[in-house]
């Protein structure tokens, strides 16, 4: 007996596999206004507090806040900016700030790409210079 797919059942479970790519393979499309909300929600809220005081992302160029999401480096490198949108970091925070426990389920990644796409709309020469009111 032979028991070795046929070249049919191999084509089916890659018919299969094909199939469930979609559902997987899908681009996120990166929602500016929850990374507004989380940036003035989180970002803004913890750094008024610090003697660097808020950063408008209109304070940087595009490609600024690119280098900056790029080199991953928060607090003159002392920990990584990734951190802060993590849901490690949301849930830390989360019984002292809505925003952290309205996106906790929401995947680190998307929320990199909302944050991201805030800023590159909000940055000084982005589409829409924002505050970080």
């Amino acid at each position: 007996m032979n028991h070795r797919p046929t070249t049919a059942a191999a084509a089916a479970a890659a018919l299969v596999a094909l199939l469930a790519l979609p559902i997987t393979l899908q681009a996120y499309e990166a929602d500016w206004k929850r990374g507004r909300i989380y940036y003035r929600s989180v970002c803004t809220s913890c750094h008024v507090t610090l003697p660097v005081g808020s950063i408008a992302p209109s304070t940087r160029l595009k490609a600024g806040w690119t280098a900056y999401l790029a080199a991953d480096k928060h607090a003159k490198g002392k920990d990584t900016v990734s951190q802060y949108w993590s849901k490690a970091y949301r849930t830390s925070i989360k019984a002292g700030n809505k925003a952290a426990e309205k996106f906790i389920d929401v995947p680190d990644q998307e929320l990199q790409e909302d944050l991201r796409a805030f800023l590159m709309k909000g940055a000084k020469d982005g589409d829409a210079p924002a505050s970080c009111n």
